[in-house]
């Protein structure tokens, strides 16, 4: 890695490489949108691919790209385009008791690149599928309980216990994640600057 990009890192700023990663994620994160929904639960929240996505954007692109890539996808949503599971716009999401699992994406993406960076350089596959789990499970449905207290009568314990039906499925994204991210970091290097490096 050239000094002048070590530098870019450092003081965060976008480079035309970053872009390219994070327009790559958001087109991902759409295209897991396509199988569509399956809702289970009695609050309608829907269970998705998309979730996946955004783990994978957070551990392999770290914290900025990953926000990022989640950040244009979002802005994309809300301006109209179908492109949340279902064929559903930012604005139907956000609309309905299910916006804050989708509020909690970007928050989320940050934890998991966040964690993931710490442990860099050397990605070890139990730490991620853990760091997916705290930060694609727990802060999404922090923020998903929060938004269906506030569009539902559910109490605070009520609308966290609605979470169990999708725990062993989001498990299973989060350890598939945890396997693809380990294997892209030993294919491909430095694609997230360690956190001891960017703080240097």
């Amino acid at each position: 890695m050239s000094a002048q990009t070590s530098r870019s890192r450092r003081f965060g700023r976008i480079e035309s490489a970053d872009l390219t990663q994070a327009a790559v994620f958001a087109g991902l994160l759409a295209a897991l949108g396509l199988p569509g929904t399956l809702t289970i639960g009695p609050t309608g929240v829907p269970i998705t691919l998309q979730t996946l996505g955004v783990m994978l954007a957070g551990s392999i692109l770290g914290p900025r790209k990953g926000a990022l890539a989640v950040g244009l996808f979002a802005v994309l949503a809300i301006a109209g385009l179908p492109i949340l599971a279902g064929g559903r716009t930012g604005l139907v999401s956000l609309s309905s008791p299910t916006a804050g699992f989708f509020v909690g994406w970007l928050p989320a993406v940050i934890v998991i690149g966040m964690l993931t960076a710490l442990m860099m350089p050397r990605y070890r596959t139990l730490w991620g599928i853990g760091i997916n789990i705290v930060g694609g499970m727990a802060v999404i449905y922090l923020f998903g309980t929060a938004g269906l207290m506030l569009r539902t009568d559910l109490s605070w314990w009520a609308a966290l216990a609605t979470n169990g039906i999708y725990v062993p499925g989001d498990i299973a994204k989060a350890v598939l994640c945890g396997v693809v991210a380990a294997q892209v970091h030993r294919a491909r290097p430095g694609l997230i600057t360690p956190w001891r490096t960017a703080r240097a």
